[in-house]
């Protein structure tokens, strides 16, 4: 395990897709903050900056679009690269990130060892 630990903030309704983020992400030693839904997780960004996020498209309360783009106008949060997670790959999904300043999108059904990767490399370049 080279590197440092990054605390990534996970928001997903879905218990067993945050279990499994969890578990995939912690494997690189980092800390996760899991939520299920958006409300909670505008709460903790409220107090804490996180080295990523990783927000659901579909949750109660506010959506990991509007999550994002909100995330991308606050001064100290907009270089937290914010990866989308969705089920669906579409131009409409696509557009969608884009619009609100997303820095990846991850399809389920996930692949760890390419989650981790990814993650990993949009905090180092973050870092640089």
């Amino acid at each position: 395990m080279g590197g440092m630990a990054y605390t990534i903030l996970v928001a997903d309704d879905e218990p067993a897709i945050r279990t499994m983020l969890e578990v995939i992400l912690s494997a690189d030693g980092h800390d996760i903050v899991a939520v299920p839904d958006g409300k909670l997780a505008l709460e903790f960004l409220k107090e804490h900056t996180p080295d990523a996020m990783l927000l659901d498209v579909k949750m109660p309360f506010m959506d990991g679009f509007e999550i994002c783009s909100r995330v991308k106008r606050i001064k100290r949060l907009r270089d937290t690269p914010v990866l989308l997670l969705t089920g669906f790959d579409d131009d409409q999904t696509r557009d969608h990130a884009k619009l609100v300043g997303a820095d990846d999108i991850v399809y389920k059904p996930l692949s760890g060892k390419n989650l981790r990767g990814r993650v990993n490399q949009l905090i180092e370049a973050r870092r640089r």
